[in-house]
């Protein structure tokens, strides 16, 4: 403050003491030296007249994705208050919002998780041609960029297998990834060896106060003194392949060290559990649907199943880095593919109204007798709707929100944790309650929520509002899911 009085009592000094040109010279020379620090002789000053009126960028019209439809954001009442006196209480009950997202028209069809199972066999098989062991084919690998200059190798997927007409060492790499069953002779992929790695960036974790890695920056209360010897502990997931092949998973706590402690490590094996549908069904003949389900062309537009909570997430990943990979500039812009919050199910689910069913009507099937959806209408009889198992995705009506099966086929996996409270303890603006148990963690904490029923159950459990679980580790026949991704427009109402 001092220093400021001296620096005017200098200037008024200063102009008592000379002619009044001067005065004028001066008072001009300190009104450009301030013009100029402040702006006000710049280019855009003079056009815009001085106001500031912002830095606009060029509209992004973010294109529907394939095989999605848009839910405009909104606002329901989710969950059930009324008491069923066969199923007990109504799910928890609470006024919540939701933003615009995208979300699958149907279920992931087997043809579409194939297509990822494929593309983890390409991998690995394009990896083994670039390896000195198998030929060691080094334009099966990019290392250079344009100017030549090394980067970090990655698969050059626009070179092809040669499947027709392989050299000795090409064959031994594309065999490798498949065996022959001892009894049958039968070649078939070797399902241990589908291993997905990913890396997912935890944006949340990062941005929390308590975890920055300045100490003045955690806490803004200055009543507080800060604590610059303050260990910050944090959790970071990682995985590895051990030297027999297996895959390990660890949750590091350690302390906090820098930006890269946010990023997590996930290697999955993505073959589905095609022996589901003999483990879930004890003294059943499903052994076909064991070995035809997931591989035979009859069933590709058929929900896939058999696929873990792990699993789905794992091909959400898969789905965003194949999506990017074919887009320029703008992938920036887009956001990941990921399993719809549980409130976001409900909320697309029920449709504009907020219906008990997707549909509008309050019994699951017309005047005429007709189903609206695939679930076990009565006791013993799957097939009194039309189906046994699984129907073909979208054969049945979609809801308002242009969606199918929303009820019934199979029920869906959530990104939820599963708890008892459910909504009641989330925000009630996009609520949601995550957490990837580890490994070691109590078999309790791997529940996570999912909905919509199955082809098996009754029809309290294909209503809008119903909540039930599974363990994130497990895999079901009657379990599947769907994708969502987060809308970055602002307003899109029809």
């Amino acid at each position: 403050m001092m220093k400021k009085i001296f620096f005017l009592s200098m200037i008024v000094l200063s102009l008592t003491t000379v002619s009044c040109s001067s005065i004028r010279g001066t008072l001009g020379n300190v009104k450009d030296k301030i013009g100029s620090m402040l702006g006000v002789g710049s280019k855009m000053a003079k056009t815009t007249g001085g106001e500031v009126t912002g830095i606009s960028g060029t509209p992004v019209n973010e294109p529907t994705p394939y095989g999605m439809t848009l839910v405009q954001r909104g606002s329901i009442r989710v969950g059930d208050e009324k008491n069923d006196s066969l199923w007990g209480t109504g799910a928890p009950s609470r006024d919540i919002s939701v933003e615009a997202f995208w979300m699958d028209e149907t279920e992931v069809s087997n043809a579409k998780y194939r297509q990822f199972v494929f593309w983890v066999r390409d991998s690995i098989i394009r990896e083994r041609l670039a390896d000195p062991a198998y030929g060691g084919d080094e334009t099966y690998k990019i290392t250079e960029d344009e100017y030549g200059e090394p980067i970090t190798p990655y698969l050059n997927w626009k070179k092809p297998i040669p499947w027709k007409k392989p050299s000795e060492d090409e064959q031994r790499a594309i065999e490798s990834v498949y065996i022959t069953n001892p009894i049958t002779g039968e070649k078939m992929l070797d399902a241990s060896q589908m291993n997905y790695r990913y890396e997912i960036y935890d944006h949340t974790q990062a941005a929390l106060r308590k975890n920055r890695l300045n100490p003045e920056e955690r806490n803004r209360n200055t009543d507080i003194p800060v604590d610059y010897d303050a260990v910050v502990t944090i959790s970071k997931d990682t995985a590895y392949v051990d030297d027999e092949g297996g895959i390990v998973r660890e949750t590091i706590n350690r302390p906090l060290s820098g930006p890269y402690d946010f990023l997590n490590t996930y290697i999955v094996n993505v073959y589905p559990d095609t022996t589901c549908w003999v483990n879930d069904f004890p003294n059943a003949n499903n052994e076909t649907y064991m070995q035809l389900y997931f591989s035979h062309p009859n069933y590709d537009n058929y929900p896939v199943v058999g696929v873990t909570w792990e699993q789905a997430n794992a091909f959400c990943a898969w789905r965003t880095d194949y999506l990017l990979a074919g887009m320029g500039p703008q992938a920036k812009w887009i956001q990941r593919y990921r399993l719809p919050s549980e409130a976001e199910w409900e909320f697309a689910a029920r449709g504009k109204d907020g219906n008990r069913f997707p549909w509008e009507q309050s019994d699951t099937k017309s005047e005429a007798g007709c189903y609206y959806a695939n679930y076990k209408p009565d006791e013993g009889n799957y097939t009194k709707d039309g189906s046994l198992i699984t129907s073909r995705c979208g054969i049945f009506s979609a809801n308002t929100n242009g969606l199918y099966d929303m009820a019934g086929n199979v029920a869906e996996w959530t990104s939820t944790v599963y708890t008892e409270a459910g909504v009641l303890q989330m925000s009630d603006m996009n609520p949601d309650l995550q957490y990837r148990a580890a490994k070691e963690d109590p078999y309790s904490l791997k529940k996570k929520t999912t909905r919509g029923g199955s082809w098996k159950d009754p029809a309290k459990y294909i209503q809008g509002a119903t909540r039930s679980y599974e363990y994130q580790n497990e895999a079901r026949s009657y379990i599947g899911f769907r994708c969502v991704r987060t809308y970055t427009g602002t307003d899109r109402r029809k």
